[in-house]
C-alpha cells in the first residue's frame, strides 16, 4: 500500500511556502479627469518567480499531488519554455523533484537560464509537437507530464481558495467602485480566464469579461466562429499568451467578449506605462492594457464614473533584448510610433483619436457570424 505521508509533507510544503508569500498589490493608475474612469492593475509580477504563472504552477502541482500522479522522486515535465516552466522549476525543487521543460531549439538562452536557476532540465527538440514529445518523454522516464494546457482550467479553484479573482474582488471592497465594469485579461492556457469567469457567475457580480489575444492566436478565431478545430503555422509573438491552436483549457462560454490587439499596439503600450509606473512590465500586459483602452473608448459617454480592471502579468526585465531593444523592433519590422501616440494622447491627456476603437476588433458584435 502506498504512503500518503510524503504527499502530506509535499502539500505543506506548498502551503507552508504560500503562507510565508504576501498577496500581490492593485495599483490603481492615474488617468485624465476627462476619462471620468479609473483603471486597476492587478500586478502578478511580485510573486516569487515573477509572473502570474507562479499561482498556476501551485494549483497544478497541488492537483498532482492530491489525484496521486505527483509522487515521490517521480520526475515532473511539462511543455513551456516560459513563465509557466520557470514558476514549476521553483515548485519542484521546493519538492525535491526533478522538472523537465520541453521546449523548441530556438528558445532564448534567457528563458533557459532563468528555468534552469531553479535546477529545471530544458529539453530541446528540433521539430515536431512540443506535446507529443513531453508525453514521450514522460513515458521514458516514468515521469508525470502536468500539461498546464489541459488542466489550467480545472487545476484552480475557481470558488475562492486565493484564486486571482476572489483576490482582485476583496482588493476592490474598499474602492468608490468595488465592482469594475469589466475585467480585462489575456489568454495562454487559458486558465485564468475560466477561474475569474466563473467566479464572476459563482459571486454574482456584476461585471463583464474580456479576453484579449495576440496576432496570431486561434482564441479569438475560435471565439467568433466557434470551431476548436482552427489552427496556424505561425507563432504569437507576445511570449506568455496566445496559442497558435485551441486549448482545453480556454472557455469561450465564461467570456463576455474578445478583443485582437495588434502586437505592435502592445509593445507600444509597454513603453508608456513604463513612464506612468517607472518600471517595465512584459508585452502581454501592454495587450491586457490596450484592449482595455479600447473597451473604454468603446462605452457610452455617461455622468458614471467608469471602472476597469486587468493585469500585469510579469516583469519587463525578461525582456530588455527583445520588446525594450529597439534593434529587435527594426529587425522584427515593428513600427510601435503610432500606436505610442494613441496610448499617450489616452493616458497623459485624456484624448481618444479618430476611429481609435474599431467596432471589428470586437468579437461579440459578429460571433458565429
Amino acid at each position: 500500500m502506498r504512503s500518503n505521508l510524503w504527499t502530506q509533507q509535499a502539500i505543506q510544503l506548498i502551503e507552508a511556502d504560500y503562507m510565508r508569500s504576501a498577496d500581490t498589490h492593485l495599483i490603481r493608475l492615474d488617468l485624465p479627469a476627462s476619462l471620468n474612469a479609473t483603471l486597476y492593475l492587478k500586478d502578478e509580477s511580485t510573486h516569487p518567480t515573477g509572473s502570474l504563472k507562479h499561482r498556476l504552477a501551485r494549483s497544478l502541482f497541488l492537483y498532482g499531488l492530491v489525484n496521486g500522479w505527483i509522487t515521490e522522486g517521480k520526475p515532473v515535465i511539462e511543455t513551456s519554455s516560459g513563465s509557466t516552466a520557470v514558476s514549476e522549476a521553483y515548485f519542484a525543487r521546493l519538492l525535491g523533484l526533478p522538472f523537465y521543460a520541453v521546449m523548441p531549439s530556438s528558445t532564448s538562452k534567457q528563458k533557459i537560464q532563468q528555468i534552469e536557476h531553479y535546477g529545471g532540465i530544458c529539453h530541446l527538440i528540433d521539430t515536431g509537437d512540443v506535446y507529443q514529445a513531453s508525453r514521450d518523454l514522460a513515458a521514458k522516464l516514468g515521469g508525470h507530464y502536468i500539461d498546464q494546457f489541459t488542466y489550467a482550467e480545472r487545476a484552480t479553484d475557481w470558488r475562492g481558495n486565493n484564486n486571482v479573482a476572489e483576490s482582485m474582488f476583496r482588493q476592490l471592497s474598499l474602492e468608490p467602485s468595488p465592482v469594475p465594469d469589466w475585467v480585462v485579461v489575456s489568454a495562454g492556457t487559458g486558465g485564468t480566464a475560466a477561474t475569474i469567469g466563473r467566479h464572476i457567475r459563482y459571486q454574482q457580480i456584476d461585471t463583464k469579461l474580456c479576453v484579449a489575444d495576440p496576432e496570431n492566436s486561434m482564441f479569438y478565431d475560435y471565439f467568433v466562429s466557434g470551431d476548436a478545430s482552427v489552427t496556424t503555422n505561425k507563432q504569437p509573438r507576445i511570449e506568455g499568451i496566445g496559442r497558435p491552436r485551441v486549448e482545453p483549457s480556454f472557455m469561450p462560454n465564461v467570456v463576455d467578449d474578445m478583443v485582437r490587439v495588434p502586437d505592435a499596439a502592445s509593445i507600444a503600450t509597454i513603453r508608456v506605462l513604463e513612464k506612468m509606473l517607472n518600471r517595465k512590465v512584459g508585452a502581454s500586459t501592454g495587450t491586457n492594457v490596450y484592449a482595455t483602452l479600447q473597451l473604454l473608448a468603446s462605452m457610452p459617454v455617461t455622468d458614471q464614473p467608469v471602472s476597469m480592471l486587468t493585469m500585469i502579468c510579469d516583469a519587463g526585465d525578461r525582456y530588455l533584448d527583445t520588446y525594450y531593444s529597439d534593434d529587435w523592433l527594426a529587425q522584427h519590422d515593428f513600427d510601435i510610433a503610432p500606436y505610442q501616440a494613441q496610448v499617450e494622447s489616452i493616458l497623459f491627456d485624456g484624448q481618444f483619436g479618430d476611429n481609435f476603437a474599431k467596432p471589428a476588433s470586437f468579437a461579440s458584435s459578429h460571433k458565429g457570424k
